[in-house]
C-alpha cells in the first residue's frame, strides 16, 4: 500500500482524546439530526434526510473519531419506518461509553 493512502487511512480511523466538549458536541449534532429526520421524514424529502445522515456522519466521525458502530448506525436510517427512531443519538451515546471503556483500559495496563 502506498505511504501517502496509509498516512490518509491513519488520519481517517485516528482515536481523538476524548473530552467533555466533544461529547457535548456529538450529542448535540446527532440529537439535530434525529429531530430533523423526524420532522422532515413525514414529509417524504428522502434526499434531504439521507443528506442529513451523512452529515452526521461525517461530523461524528471527525468529533469522536471512526468507530465501526456508525456504520450500521448510517444503513438503518435508509430503511423506511426504523429512520424515525433516534438511532444517532442511541449510537453516539454507544460509542462514547465504548471510548470511556477503552480509555479506563488502556490506563489500568
Amino acid at each position: 500500500m502506498p505511504a501517502n493512502l496509509q498516512n490518509k487511512l491513519k488520519l481517517l480511523l485516528r482515536v481523538p482524546r476524548l473530552t467533555r466538549r466533544r461529547m457535548m458536541c456529538a450529542m448535540a449534532i446527532a440529537v439535530v439530526a434525529d429531530g430533523a429526520q423526524l420532522l422532515l421524514g413525514p414529509f417524504g424529502w428522502v434526499f434531504l434526510v439521507q443528506a442529513i445522515d451523512v452529515i452526521a456522519a461525517v461530523l461524528v466521525s471527525c468529533t469522536l473519531g471512526f468507530h465501526w458502530l456508525l456504520l450500521p448506525s448510517f444503513v438503518v436510517e435508509l430503511i423506511p419506518i426504523v429512520d424515525m427512531l433516534p438511532t444517532w443519538t442511541a449510537c453516539v451515546a454507544a460509542v462514547i461509553v465504548l471510548r470511556k471503556k477503552e480509555r479506563r483500559a488502556a490506563i489500568d495496563v
